[in-house]
C-alpha cells in the first residue's frame, strides 16, 4: 500500500513535469516507472532506498542535490544535467502544489536571517566557497580566472575569447581615461583590474576582496605585470573602505559580489558607493539578477556552495539605488550568455574530475557536477539572467546615447591587439 502510494505521488510529481525527452524512475522495490514523450534527452535515474524518494517528495529544492551527493539517487543513463533538464525544462507552465507553496513560504520569513551578512559573517561565508584549493579553479577557469558570467559577441567564440570580450564590454561602460583612479569591488584573482590598467589605460585600480586565495593569485599576477606600480589589493570589505583616506574614485566597478551583499544591505552598499564616487565618476555592477519577483535564495545553493548569497530581482535593489542619491544611466540585461559560460565550466570540470577528487573525494566532485549543472539550467529555464547596471552621481556623467559603448570596444580591441605584439 505504501510502496503504490509512493508511485502515485511520484507520477502527479513528474508528469505535469517531463512532457518532452523521456525519464525513467527505477523505485528501490525495483518498478520503474516513465515520464515523457520517448524523445530526446533521455535519462534514467536510480533510488537506492525508500527514505531518499521521501526526501526528494518532501523537499525538492534541497533533497535532490542531497540524494546525488549521497548516491541514495544514482544517474544510470545520461547526467545529472540531463534530468535536472527534464525537469526544469516545462517547470514555469506548472502550477506550483500548496505543500511547496507553505514551504516557499517559510523560506521566504528565514531570509533575513540567512543573509545577515555582518562583516564576520561575510568572511566566513567568502572562505567557504572562495578559499577552496587554487588548483580546483585552474581546472576549469581560463587563464584570467574570470570567475564570473563571459560575454558571447557572436556565440561561438571560445571561453578565453568570451571573458575577453566580458573585460572589453565591461570597461567601455565604465568610460574609463587615461590616468583615472578605479575601484574593483570583489576584484577576485584581479583580471579585471588588470585588464583596466594595461588595456583600459587606469591610472591606478584599488581592489578589494574577502578571499585570502583570491588575494594572494591577484598580488602575484601583478606583480609580473607592466603596471604592476598601477596595481593595489587589499583584504578588505566594501564597508571598511575610507573615502576620507582613500579619496574617492573616478570609477567603480563590480563584478559577481552584489549577489552576496544581501537586502538588508542594498542602502548600506549603495550608500558606500557613492560616498567613494567621484562627482563625475561613473560605476558599473554586473551581477546575476532575478527576473522574476523576489524570491529566496535556492536552500541547495545556500547550505553548500554560497551561503548568504541571494540573487535580487530588480524592486528590491533599485529603491535602494534611488535612496542613494545614484543615477540610473544604462541597465543591459545579459540573456544565455552565463548558460553557454557554465556549460564549457561543466565540460572542463568533468573532462579534469579526476583530478578534482584528487584534490577533494566523490562527495565533492558530485556536489560541484550538481552546482554547475543546476546554475546552468537555471539561467536556460528559470527567471535568471546577468544584470548589468551603469550608475553616476550626475546623469551627465555618461554619454546621450549608447553608440559610445561599440565605439569604445573597437579602440579596447585595438590597444588589445597591439599589445599582444609585444
Amino acid at each position: 500500500m505504501i510502496d503504490r502510494l509512493t508511485e502515485n505521488l511520484l507520477r502527479r510529481a513528474f508528469e505535469p513535469l517531463v512532457r518532452q525527452g523521456q525519464l525513467d524512475v527505477v523505485l528501490p522495490w525495483g518498478r520503474e516507472l516513465r515520464f515523457g514523450d520517448g524523445g530526446e534527452p533521455r535519462a534514467r535515474i536510480r533510488f537506492a532506498d525508500r527514505r531518499a524518494l521521501w526526501a526528494l517528495l518532501r523537499d525538492p529544492d534541497l533533497n535532490f542535490g542531497e540524494m546525488f551527493m549521497q548516491e541514495r539517487l544514482v544517474v544510470e543513463q545520461g547526467t545529472v544535467y540531463d534530468v535536472l533538464e527534464l525537469v526544469l525544462r516545462g517547470a514555469r507552465e506548472v502550477p506550483v502544489p500548496a505543500s511547496v507553496r507553505m514551504l516557499d513560504a517559510w523560506r521566504m520569513r528565514l531570509r533575513p536571517f540567512l543573509q545577515n551578512n555582518l562583516r564576520g559573517r561575510s568572511r566566513a561565508n567568502v572562505a567557504h566557497h572562495y578559499d577552496l584549493d587554487d588548483r580546483l579553479y585552474q581546472l576549469f577557469l581560463d587563464p584570467e580566472r574570470q570567475y564570473s558570467c563571459a560575454y558571447f559577441e557572436r556565440g561561438d567564440e571560445t571561453l578565453e575569447q568570451a571573458q575577453q570580450a566580458k573585460m572589453r564590454h565591461i570597461a567601455a561602460k565604465l568610460l574609463v581615461a587615461p590616468g583615472q583612479r578605479v575601484l574593483d569591488i570583489g576584484c577576485g584573482w584581479g583580471g579585471l583590474s588588470r585588464y583596466l590598467a594595461e588595456v583600459a589605460g587606469a591610472g591606478h585600480v584599488t581592489g578589494v576582496t574577502l578571499s585570502t586565495e583570491q588575494l594572494a593569485g591577484a598580488r602575484q599576477r601583478a606583480a609580473a605585470s607592466s603596471c604592476a606600480a598601477q596595481l593595489e589589493y587589499r583584504l578588505q570589505d566594501y564597508r571598511d573602505i575610507d573615502p576620507a583616506k582613500d579619496g574617492r574614485f573616478d570609477r567603480i566597478v563590480s563584478v559577481g559580489m552584489f549577489e552576496h551583499v544581501g537586502t538588508q544591505f542594498h542602502d548600506a552598499f549603495f550608500r558606500q558607493c557613492r560616498e567613494l564616487l567621484s562627482d563625475d565618476g561613473v560605476m558599473l555592477l554586473h551581477f546575476i539578477g532575478n527576473s522574476d519577483v523576489p524570491d529566496f535564495n535556492n536552500p541547495w545553493i545556500e547550505r553548500y556552495i554560497f551561503p548568504g548569497g541571494h540573487i535580487p530581482s530588480m524592486s528590491e535593489f533599485t529603491p535602494a539605488i534611488e535612496r542613494a542619491g545614484l543615477v540610473i544611466c544604462d541597465i543591459e540585461v545579459l540573456r544565455l550568455h552565463y548558460a553557454r559560460t557554465l556549460r564549457i565550466w561543466r565540460e572542463r570540470f568533468l573532462a579534469r574530475r579526476a583530478e578534482a577528487r584528487a584534490l577533494y573525494d566523490e562527495r565533492f566532485c558530485r556536489m560541484w557536477e550538481f552546482y554547475l549543472s543546476m546554475s546552468e539550467t537555471a539561467f536556460r529555464y528559470q527567471d535568471i539572467a546577468i544584470f548589468q547596471i551603469q550608475l553616476a552621481r550626475r546623469q551627465e556623467a555618461v554619454p546621450l546615447t549608447r553608440d559610445y559603448i561599440g565605439q569604445r570596444e573597437t579602440q579596447l580591441r585595438e590597444r588589445e591587439q597591439a599589445l599582444s605584439r609585444y
